[in-house]
C-alpha cells in the first residue's frame, strides 16, 4: 500500500476513450479496495516546428492539458472515491513511471490519441508496464462486435 495507508491508484488521463474506460475500472477498483486515485495528464512542447517558421503559443498547451483533466474529473466526481488530478510537463510515460513510485497500481488504457490505429499497445502504455514500479492494468479497447 501508498505510503498513506491507503490504496492508490494512478490513472492515466489523455481524453481517449480507453482512457475513460480505464479511469472507470479504477474509481470501481478503488471503491472495492477503499482507496485513493491521482488522475494524471501529461503535456509537453512539440519537437517540430511549422515550415513556415510560425512561433508556437505554447501556452496552448498546458491549457489543453488542463481542459482534459478537468473534464475527466467533472465527468467523474460524486463516484464516492477520493480523487485528485495532476498536471505534469513532459513525457507521459516518464511522468506515469515517476508516479508509479508512490502507487500501488497504475492503471492506462492500451492506446491513447497518439500512435496508429490497429495497435495493441501505444507507445506509453508499452513503456509504463516495463519500467513502472509497480503492477499496470492495461485497459483494452472494446471489441467491435
Amino acid at each position: 500500500m501508498a505510503g498513506n495507508g491507503s490504496f492508490r491508484i494512478v490513472v492515466g488521463v489523455d481524453g481517449s476513450e480507453q482512457s475513460r474506460s480505464a479511469m472507470d475500472w479504477a474509481i470501481e477498483e478503488s471503491r472495492l479496495r477503499k482507496g485513493e486515485l491521482q488522475a494524471l495528464t501529461a503535456w509537453s512542447f512539440p519537437y517540430v516546428s511549422d515550415a513556415l517558421g510560425t512561433a508556437w503559443d505554447y501556452e496552448i498547451f498546458q491549457k489543453d492539458a488542463q481542459a482534459i483533466l478537468e473534464a475527466e474529473l467533472e465527468r467523474v466526481k460524486d463516484q464516492g472515491v477520493a480523487i485528485t488530478g495532476k498536471i505534469v510537463e513532459g513525457n507521459p510515460a516518464a511522468a506515469l513511471i515517476d508516479a508509479s513510485r508512490d502507487a500501488d497500481l497504475v492503471a492506462v488504457g492500451s492506446r491513447g490519441h497518439g500512435g496508429f490505429t490497429g495497435m495493441l499497445l501505444g507507445s506509453v502504455s508499452h513503456q509504463t508496464i516495463h519500467h513502472a514500479h509497480c503492477p499496470v492494468l492495461v485497459i483494452r479497447e472494446p471489441a467491435a462486435d
